[in-house]
């Protein structure tokens, strides 16, 4: 069966484009207008992906995200934006986007990023990396247990030390991927593909905004870091 998309935007003509692309992609597409119309659909049938417009009338894609977020829907939303500013992207990851595509954008990428949501919900856990993780880090009852992390993969939680962290998808799925190859600098190129499916390319920011996501939640004071950055080449998680 095709895969379900929802798709939420105020401008005519890109909604009628975009409902066309991905229709002749192969998706199953309800195309709504405003964030109103889009929460109704979401609730009436879940689709399988949603792509939402960030300005629209009345209720916008940050609210439309924040909602089903609040209510514990999981579905992977791509966020549409003509709002370049970093702080703008980091609002909608914080709303609770699992991506974002500036406007104005080819619709291969759109393709492209909605494949790489899909692919990742469809697998459920990530693979390990492309080398094989510490001992402490394997995982072959769905629980890992590293650096002071543990982490219940098929319950999606993770906790450091007694305190349970709260995720996103990605940030989840970022996580997970450093922890099973602790000790090792994964690139930029690897985690992109492992996470995202797709390299964005040396301009984009996408993976600096979620290992700072990260940072927040893992670290506190007086506790080690456990993501660094190696210059040039990457992250690794280990515990200094």
């Amino acid at each position: 069966m095709p895969q379900t998309v929802l798709l939420a935007e105020d401008d005519r003509a890109i909604r009628h484009a975009l409902e066309r692309a991905l229709t002749l992609e192969g998706y199953q597409v309800t195309a709504v207008a405003d964030g109103v119309e889009a929460l109704a659909q979401a609730h009436r049938t879940p689709p399988d992906v949603l792509v939402l417009d960030v300005m629209m009338p009345g209720i916008d894609g940050l609210q439309v995200c924040r909602v089903l977020r609040a209510e514990g829907d999981r579905t992977p939303i791509l966020m549409l934006t003509a709002l370049v500013e970093t702080a703008d992207r980091i609002a909608g990851l914080d709303a609770g986007a699992d991506d974002y595509v500036v406007k104005p954008f080819d619709v291969e990428e759109v393709f492209a990023r909605l494949r790489a949501l899909l692919r990742r919900t469809g697998n459920g856990a990530l693979d390990e990396g492309p080398a094989a993780a510490p001992r402490e880090a394997r995982a072959t009852t769905g629980q890992i247990a590293v650096a002071g992390l543990r982490m219940d993969v098929q319950a999606r939680r993770v906790w450091r030390g007694q305190r349970e962290l709260e995720l996103t998808r990605t940030e989840f799925e970022l996580l997970e991927l450093l922890v099973r190859n602790a000790g090792i600098v994964l690139d930029h190129s690897t985690i992109y593909d492992r996470i995202w499916g797709y390299d964005f390319g040396p301009g984009s920011k996408n993976l600096a905004v979620y290992v700072g996501y990260l940072r927040r939640k893992l670290d506190e004071p007086g506790t080690p870091s456990l993501i660094h950055t190696v210059r040039g080449v990457g992250y690794v998680l280990r515990e200094d």
